[in-house]
């Protein structure tokens, strides 16, 4: 089964859907199986992550800030401002698909796991992501 979610982002940060996944895979009928979720940006990403401390998100987005900061005079590709190519490392160093197994109709995460998809664009934007679940 193939289905898309749209994941609306306020600007840059790590933005929780792993209830809008869940439902998709309950939606599903498949009992045990894997589910595929990829981004389809260039400027955006997906991550499994905490989800009970939110310092501990922002303790990783601070840390991406300081590797890789926006305005390095470095970068050549800035066509549209100065995240843009932070966006794109960013995207290049973590992940654009995840695979979560489905056990029992649910998504097999652990206890403080959550799926986030990770805006690197300071703009907030509609993010498309395709979940192909598959028994």
């Amino acid at each position: 089964m193939i289905a898309h979610l749209t994941v609306t982002t306020r600007g840059k940060g790590l933005h929780e859907f792993t209830r809008d996944l869940q439902e998709t895979v309950s939606g599903s009928g498949i009992q045990e199986g894997l589910c595929t979720v990829m981004v389809q940006h260039t400027s955006a990403s997906l991550t499994i992550q905490e989800n009970a401390d939110p310092s501990a998100r922002r303790d990783l987005e601070a840390w991406m800030e300081r590797h890789v900061p926006e305005g390095d005079p470095h970068f050549t590709h800035t066509f549209e401002g100065p995240d843009d190519m932070p966006s794109h490392i960013w995207a290049a160093l973590t992940a654009t698909t995840l695979s979560i197994p489905i056990e029992r109709g649910r998504l097999a995460l652990g206890t403080w796991q959550g799926v986030y998809l990770w805006e690197h664009r300071t703009r907030g934007s509609r993010r498309r992501c395709v979940v192909h679940i598959g028994a």
